[in-house]
């Protein structure tokens, strides 16, 4: 069967940067683009699966006003008038915050999260809330009380997980931007399978106040894009200033040229049972590079898989709930949960402790190197065929968040950028991290590597 094609053909399918002095201009409005967007989610999300709210009265609202903003002469920076989604983790006011569960089915936010107050006071719409894996307590994308969101790039395809439904909407041109949540991969992994920019930021940087939590010690919230420019105009929203990072915060006091850069592979772990296509990719990728950074070179880095932490902090939260409602969460989310209920107080302080001094060491992995360099994920997206029993789905899971769930426990700023195609013809991330609060270095690195994919540059 021919497979559904989810290209845009007008102005949705621009990026934001683009976007942005259109509408300063008034070239474009704020409510015609918006009224774009709900119209393409309309005809689209019924086959994609990515909402699970939709808030198109709110969104009108809110865009008549920035339209009228303008009018009047103020402009609030490049997310003036931008339709943007959340993970439905996110709280907004008056609204489902739903977890993908039915366990919270009828839960309605009183107050927006902060990262909501930075994006609608940078002038940004909020279209909907985004499906995704339950809780956000999974890699697949396809456990959700919603049924799960689908691949708009591959669609006989995993999105990946847990932020499935923000991927899926961003990469479809349903909204030109999307928040996701990131425990242990969860913005990069479907942003990779999708074909887009994740941004993990370093850890704190980002409030998660609002945000229901998976595990308090490894949350992320953080910015799904198209490009690497508009991941950097999120962050500047949610990280700070509107218009560039605030320099004592994410931007490393050296100003680090790129030519400068010494950038560390990192092979050990990270390269093992990976899919020949994905590593070729990322080789010609690094290929690439080499003519453009002082130095690459192979280097190791700690890697801690213990997950007693998480488990019994997802266990924390959740305990509220299963005396009255376990029977309402998917059978594979409640098994999960469960797996914390019996870990001692002494050893979670243990190990939290551990994780602790375990970040503060990670300045000694930057004695030599300014950033490093993995797959972003080593397999390719599994097909949906492929993951029919609970089993083989737990190890794809697994798999799929390896690379990423070292950068959630280090606590540092990590990023994807698509790095060409595997043989099947879906997308492939190559994933580049630094040091706690150089958020700054690695988006500029991932901005060159996207340059570096163009058609212009491979000319």
């Amino acid at each position: 069967m021919e497979q559904p094609t989810f290209a845009a053909t007008d102005f949705l399918q621009l990026s934001i940067a683009e976007l942005a002095p259109l509408i300063r201009n008034l070239q474009l409005s704020p409510v015609e683009v918006t009224e774009r967007c709900l119209e393409r989610i309309s005809q689209l999300d019924t086959l994609l699966n990515s909402f699970i709210t939709v808030m198109s009265e709110q969104a009108l609202a809110e865009a008549r006003i920035a339209e009228n903003e303008l009018v009047n002469g103020r402009w609030r920076g490049p997310l003036h008038g931008v339709p943007v989604g959340l993970k439905d983790l996110i709280d907004v006011a008056g609204v489902p915050t739903t977890a993908a569960s039915n366990v919270l089915r009828k839960n309605v936010a009183l107050t927006d999260a902060p990262v909501v107050r930075r994006l609608r006071s940078a002038g940004a719409i909020i279209v909907g809330k985004l499906n995704l894996h339950e809780f956000a307590y999974g890699g697949s994308g396809l456990i959700s009380a919603y049924g799960p969101a689908r691949n708009p790039v591959c669609p006989e395809r995993t999105t990946g997980g847990s932020s499935s439904g923000s991927a899926a909407a961003v990469a479809a041109h349903l909204c030109f931007a999307a928040l996701g949540t990131d425990t242990a991969g969860s913005i990069r992994l479907p942003s990779a399978c999708c074909g887009l920019v994740g941004h993990k930021p370093t850890y704190g940087l980002v409030s998660t106040d609002g945000v229901i939590p998976l595990s308090w010690s490894f949350d992320h919230v953080g910015p799904i894009t198209r490009t690497v420019r508009d991941a950097e105009i999120m962050m500047s929203s949610l990280a700070g200033q509107t218009f560039g990072f605030p320099r004592t915060v994410v931007q490393s006091e050296r100003e680090t040229d790129i030519g400068a850069l010494r950038v560390g592979i990192v092979r050990d772990f990270f390269f093992d049972e990976i899919d020949p296509g994905v590593e070729s990719c990322f080789d010609f990728a690094v290929k690439a590079l080499a003519e453009h950074v002082r130095e690459i070179k192979e280097v190791a880095i700690p890697v801690d898989t213990d997950r007693t932490v998480s488990t019994a902090e997802s266990y924390a939260y959740h305990e509220r709930f299963l005396h009255t409602q376990g029977s309402e969460y998917q059978p594979a989310t409640l098994q999960r949960i469960l797996s914390g209920r019996d870990t001692p107080m002494a050893t979670y302080v243990e190990k939290r402790r551990e994780l602790d001094l375990l970040r503060g060491r990670t300045r000694d992995i930057f004695t030599n190197v300014d950033l490093l360099l993995t797959p972003t994920v080593p397999i390719e997206p599994p097909l949906l065929t492929g993951l029919t029993d609970m089993a083989t789905l737990r190890k794809h899971e697994l798999l799929l968040l390896r690379n990423t769930r070292p950068f959630n426990v280090l606590g540092l700023p990590s990023v994807t950028v698509p790095c060409g195609t595997a043989g099947s013809g879906c997308p492939v991330g190559i994933q580049i991290s630094g040091s706690a609060g150089a958020d700054y270095e690695v988006l500029r690195l991932a901005r060159l590597l996207e340059q570096l994919q163009s058609p212009a540059a491979k000319a």
